[in-house]
């Protein structure tokens, strides 16, 4: 990766004192490298976004970066992160690799969402974990009629259902029961939560595959559409929801350090944090 970075944004988590003060720390040293900063705005003259916090922080400008494909590194100063996987003591030697043209950039595939209802759309919104239809505080089931395409899938009766990027894998999807998959597979996963049903599975689906689900009217009058954790809609009976995979990918630097399954060993703590250094030798074998 070789990226001329003349202007960074900076965008911090609200809430507490520490990303003003890495920030304030940032500013400074990039400053000394003839490199012009802003906070906590995303415009398209930026070449690279610095996300100071967690997962939700760099939820909230993916929509904006992948517009204007702005790069992304995430630096966490939370507890779990799998987007900002950068550890804060690890920032100034991630970006001096960025600018050395060391780091590695993901195209992170992203959903595209609108709600229809009769003729008239919504404009496009996109997510970069995932969208969910979700119930409010009701006792009673969804009962969402589920296409792929012009095949007819199933009605889900369940707390709601579950459209995530391989990137989401790990979100919702995740403590819904659904796989984890790896985020260079493009791929759109439909996952319910808590279905009716038990033999209701989650299905990993080809991301040309346009989805389609009906809310069927019963006596829901408080169902949301989230998109990356925030509520876009409320939706009402006999509305559509229609998801895609989306031209749109979310440019994220990824850290030099680590890969992909050494973060979810420490993130899910499989099996310890123990790295073994070396992969079995196959090439002896006939």
């Amino acid at each position: 990766m070789t990226l001329r970075i003349k202007k960074v944004g900076i965008i911090r988590r609200n809430g507490s004192d520490e990303p003003m003060v890495i920030a304030d720390d940032l500013r400074d040293w990039l400053a000394k490298r003839s490199i012009a900063t802003v906070l906590d705005m995303v415009s398209p003259d930026l070449d690279l976004l610095v996300i100071l916090g967690g997962d939700g922080t760099l939820l909230h400008v993916a929509d904006q970066a992948s517009q204007f494909g702005i790069p992304v590194v995430g630096i966490n100063l939370g507890d779990l992160g799998f987007l900002t996987e950068v550890a804060k003591e690890e920032r100034y030697a991630a970006l001096t690799a960025i600018l050395e043209g060391q780091g590695a950039v993901e195209q992170r595939m992203m959903l595209k969402v609108r709600l229809v209802d009769g003729v008239e759309a919504t404009e496009w919104h996109y997510a970069l974990n995932d969208v969910v239809i979700s119930k409010g505080n009701l006792d009673s089931l969804l009962r969402l009629s589920t296409w792929a395409d012009q095949e007819y899938i199933t009605t889900y009766r369940a707390d709601g259902l579950i459209f995530s990027t391989p990137t989401g894998a790990t979100a919702y999807n995740l403590s819904a029961g659904g796989p984890i998959v790896h985020p260079s597979l493009r791929s759109i996963l439909l996952t319910p939560i808590c279905p009716f049903m038990l033999d209701s599975r989650p299905l990993l689906l080809a991301p040309h595959i346009r989805l389609t689900s009906r809310l069927i009217a019963a006596h829901n009058t408080d169902v949301k559409v989230i998109k990356d954790g925030k509520i876009v809609w409320d939706m009402q009976g006999d509305q559509v929801l229609e998801v895609m995979a989306s031209d749109r990918t979310l440019q994220l630097i990824t850290s030099p350090q680590k890969g992909y399954f050494e973060i979810l060993r420490n993130k899910l703590g499989w099996g310890g944090v123990t790295r073994v250094k070396e992969p079995p030798s196959t090439r002896n074998c006939n």
